[in-house]
């Protein structure tokens, strides 16, 4: 921290930013089966709300269709239920102790829905770094003025910050036109 900032830090979060965009768009149905659309289901078993994939195994065994293996057979309602009532449009087949769900066809219009929701979250994570930044700045200015850096010290550090901005921002478009892309394909 001699250079008025802590550069690991400000990069970690810079990254973790970038890590929570991937992980908000991996949730988000792009007509392809991903087990990852499973992930908020919430089954009421044993008197308790417990995540579906502690009560079940969910596999993709076709590029249309989850299966869902309950490996208590007194919870197959329950588990049908909790999919049924997620949100997720998706209608179980429940087939012994499996439940099939086909992943139905999206139209034009879920599809330019998908893809704004993406981009809101694109536009969250490009806040939280530029926030990272703000305060990596503010560190810098500070240690200035307390004399613990000099000017010029102050100028290089603000221009490492802003250069790892631009690479994360940059890393978030490439995120974000690759998620539209396989939003909008089919």
């Amino acid at each position: 921290m001699a250079d008025g900032y802590d550069k690991s830090d400000l990069e970690r979060r810079m990254a973790g930013a970038v890590e929570a965009l991937k992980g908000d768009l991996s949730g988000l149905r792009t007509g392809r089966a991903s087990t990852v659309l499973l992930d908020p289901v919430q089954v009421e078993v044993y008197g308790a709300k417990m995540p579906l994939n502690q009560v079940a195994t969910v596999t993709a065994p076709e590029p249309r269709l989850l299966s869902v293996n309950v490996w208590d057979k007194s919870n197959v309602n329950a588990v049908d239920k909790a999919i049924r009532s997620a949100g997720l449009g998706l209608n179980p087949i429940v087939d012994g102790q499996t439940l099939r769900l086909p992943i139905p066809d999206m139209t034009e219009e879920r599809r330019r829905e998908l893809a704004k929701l993406a981009s809101q979250y694109s536009e969250k994570a490009k806040v939280a770094v530029r926030n990272v930044r703000r305060d990596g700045m503010e560190s810098l200015k500070t240690a200035e003025k307390k004399g613990e850096i000099g000017q010029d010290d102050q100028k290089r550090g603000e221009a490492e910050v802003q250069k790892m901005t631009d690479a994360r921002i940059s890393e978030i478009d490439d995120v974000m036109a690759a998620k539209e892309k396989e939003i909008m394909a089919q």
